[in-house]
């Protein structure tokens, strides 16, 4: 599995100039500039003439830069076209139901990147399961392309679809979050999402909360709509560093261990073998990943001043 870092996607409408403007002081790994739900229809068209140039503005921080389209065909392919340009990361395609979707993304993307001078197969994409029709589909889709790089439920889609209102503690998607990261996991890609909602952006706490509690079924990432939610999901989903420091210690004890000729060794009264070893690898890799992430926006900026 690669080491892709995206801890936190700030999703912003590219239609408010003032958001998009500030988004790279924000500290999110990733900035999704949204032609999808966050702008209303009349402004569909504008909103498209705003994505190239916006595209460098939101990347001047170091994060990386994505557009959310939209998934009603007499718009996507439109918004494929406008967002396609040197500097874009990702493509998240809302309400995915079917691999060919995906495919026939693929195929536009790519004669996008040849037409304009893209690296071939630079532009990923992220996906949004929001339906149970998408979530009985996730498998095929997650390996439906390369491009592909993460997953997420879309809570308050899936929700509607089910009839049901979104609760804080997420029970009801509790399910769909589970089988995406199983799937995800199975397919070397990130799951990404919250066990609760995203938008009561005043109630920190709880949605510090929902991104624990996805983290502990083996989410990522997430996203989120205000910039105070960005440094909760940088800390949630990054490992403390008391635990960083453990795995640190684990590892040189394991394999001072090998070397004696043993594969289970004592630290602070705790067994460590085989399995520990391998998760405490994981951490220092995670750990490192996310330093490089931060080393990125932190030149990024630097070169600002």
């Amino acid at each position: 599995m690669n080491q892709m870092v995206r801890r936190s996607t700030l999703i912003l409408p590219v239609n408010i100039p003032k958001f998009v403007e500030k988004a790279y002081l924000r500290g999110a790994d990733a900035i999704l500039l949204d032609l999808e739900d966050a702008v209303p229809y009349a402004e569909k068209e504008n909103a498209r003439k705003l994505i190239k140039d916006s595209i460098p503005l939101a990347a001047r921080g170091g994060a990386e830069v994505g557009v959310r389209v939209n998934k009603d065909p007499s718009l996507l392919t439109s918004d494929i076209e406008a967002s396609v340009h040197p500097g874009l990361d990702g493509i998240t395609l809302p309400k995915t139901e079917s691999a060919e979707e995906v495919r026939n993304l693929e195929a536009l993307v790519e004669k996008l990147e040849r037409q304009r001078g893209i690296k071939p197969g630079h532009i990923k994409f992220s996906i949004l399961i929001e339906s149970p029709r998408g979530l009985l589909k996730a498998q095929e889709i997650a390996l439906s392309s390369p491009r592909v790089k993460s997953m997420t439920v879309g809570m308050e889609d899936y929700c509607l679809e089910l009839g049901v209102e979104p609760s804080p503690d997420g029970l009801e998607i509790f399910y769909p979050v589970s089988w995406v990261v199983t799937v995800c996991k199975a397919a070397g890609i990130r799951p990404m999402g919250l066990l609760g909602s995203i938008a009561v952006f005043r109630d920190l706490q709880g949605f510090e909360q929902a991104a624990a509690r996805a983290r502990q079924v083996g989410c990522e990432g997430a996203s989120c709509i205000h910039p105070d939610q960005v440094p909760v999901l940088n800390q949630v989903f990054s490992p403390p560093p008391e635990k960083v420091e453990y795995a640190r210690r684990a590892v040189e004890a394991f394999e001072a261990g090998v070397r004696r000729g043993t594969a289970s060794v004592n630290l602070d009264g705790k067994m460590v073998d085989i399995p520990v070893y391998n998760r405490s690898r994981l951490i220092l890799q995670r750990a490192d990943a996310i330093a490089a992430v931060e080393r990125r926006k932190a030149e990024a900026l630097a070169k600002l001043k």
